[in-house]
């Protein structure tokens, strides 16, 4: 199971729209899939065509990790009854672990270093899906972190803008800070750059700047402006199931996306040996 963060520092930037056209995309392919909502906003969850119900929401599951048994609380998203067959063959899986405004209690700098694992101690006991989708809401606090220390890799969004270009930068200074201090197995899946528009001069420089600056992380293709987005995840449905020319570009795009995550052999390490070690630290720092 490939489990992949998609971060942020910098809110504004689409990190919720490239979860979800990431997540149209394994829906498309027949790849089973969660996507774990951890924005207080819970926009994924929205985007999703997931409405909340008696369920435990993913807030309440970190609230009591021990106990949260995803497997009963998790919700079908509302793509799949509209997906589809012909894309695949098989039994078609969207959940998704919704969200809510309760997650905000953990979106704070001074969480304990042993909370951090609480999001690996809900996905250790997921099962039947390939591929984990974690939505971060734009801040490095306890949200993110816990995300970042479940995750195999964090997939960076940018705009090709000035101030999106700077925290990609501070985001990867913490990637490697943390990833130093508590998750040696992390990996940097790469920088997407979305909202891409080619006839902008100031697009064009700012995209320059990022070849330099991130290199081969900068992965292709890039993602473009898409003009009805806004339309698209209105109306809670996939990228792929949506009519006309643009649609079907972007859809390609993330296909292509996709194969970053899904060609890879690399999957989450057990959470023993992290879980022990942040108890440890815990312990001595109270």
């Amino acid at each position: 199971m490939q489990v992949v963060s998609i971060s942020s520092l910098k809110g504004g930037v689409g990190k919720t729209s490239v979860t979800l056209g990431l997540a149209s995309a394994a829906l498309a392919a027949g790849i089973p899939t969660l996507v774990v909502d951890l924005d207080p906003h819970a926009d994924a969850t929205t985007g999703l065509g997931v409405r909340p119900s008696r369920q435990d929401d993913i807030g309440r599951m970190l609230r009591n990790p021990r106990r949260a048994d995803p497997a009963s609380h998790v919700a079908p998203s509302g793509w799949v009854a509209t997906a589809k067959q012909e894309h695949s063959p098989g039994r078609q899986v969207l959940d998704v672990a919704f969200g809510s405004a309760y997650t905000g209690i953990y979106d704070r700098p001074d969480l304990r270093r042993r909370d951090l694992v609480r999001l690996v101690k809900v996905l250790s006991d997921v099962t039947g899906y390939a591929l984990v989708l974690i939505d971060c809401p734009p801040s490095l606090n306890g949200l993110t972190r816990m995300a970042w220390m479940a995750s195999d890799r964090v997939l960076l969004v940018a705009e090709p803008s000035l101030f999106s270009v700077a925290g990609t930068e501070r985001t990867m200074r913490a990637l490697d800070l943390f990833r130093e201090e508590f998750a040696p197995d992390l990996v940097t899946a790469g920088v997407v750059a979305n909202r891409v528009r080619a006839g902008s001069s100031e697009h064009m420089y700012r995209m320059a700047e990022m070849r330099t600056m991130f290199g081969e992380q900068l992965l292709e293709p890039t993602i473009a402006e898409q003009a009805n987005w806004q339309q698209i995840q209105g109306a809670a449905h996939s990228i792929h199931q949506w009519p006309g020319e643009s649609a079907r570009q972007a859809a390609a795009t993330f296909d292509e996306l996709l194969k970053h995550f899904t060609d890879s052999g690399r999957r989450r390490r057990q959470p023993a040996q992290p879980e022990a070690k942040l108890a440890e630290a815990g312990s001595t720092s109270g």
